[in-house]
């Protein structure tokens, strides 16, 4: 799928343009090279080492080792071959981080990372801040405060380009 392709390349090459300090831990990982619209734009499809990253991504089939393992995870697996010649392995993934049975991530810090990621793109940061603020706390709202749940100042909204534009 080339899809899958495209994402790998993008988050191989954002880390290769990352700190490594900055990639410490899983956590700090997944934030880092979380993947934006902006990830996504003509700009970065057509990008030449996107695509030639991509040329080098093969996918192969788990086989029934891993068919018998989905739905209740995500049998995954990763090996990279460096130029070198060594592989590096991931070995099996079953709950990758985000998946609800992975125990492991800091589920609600990568959430927040990304809601912060994708609502800063719409919404000035101080007033995404209360709104994102209420969601998060939904369960304990009273019935007057989810009339207005998803109430913001309009004036707030951040104004630029469009991605592609």
């Amino acid at each position: 799928d080339h899809s899958m392709a495209f994402i790998v390349s993008r988050m191989l090459l954002k880390a290769f343009k990352t700190d490594a300090a900055t990639l410490s831990d899983n956590n700090a990982a997944w934030k880092a090279l979380m993947l934006s619209p902006y990830d996504y734009g003509h700009e970065a499809l057509w990008d030449k080492d996107t695509r030639e990253m991509m040329q080098r991504i093969s996918f192969k089939h788990g086989g029934p080792e891993y068919d018998a393992k989905y739905p209740d995870g995500i049998p995954t697996s990763m090996d990279i071959t460096l130029s070198s010649g060594k592989t590096i392995s991931s070995g099996l993934v079953m709950y990758p981080s985000g998946h609800a049975r992975d125990t492991a991530a800091d589920l609600k810090g990568i959430l927040h990372h990304k809601a912060q990621l994708l609502g800063g793109i719409a919404i000035e940061q101080d007033e995404f801040a209360g709104f994102h603020s209420r969601l998060v706390n939904m369960i304990d709202a009273s019935s007057g405060d989810m009339q207005n749940i998803y109430t913001f100042d309009y004036n707030k909204l951040v104004s630029h380009p469009p991605i592609d534009g």
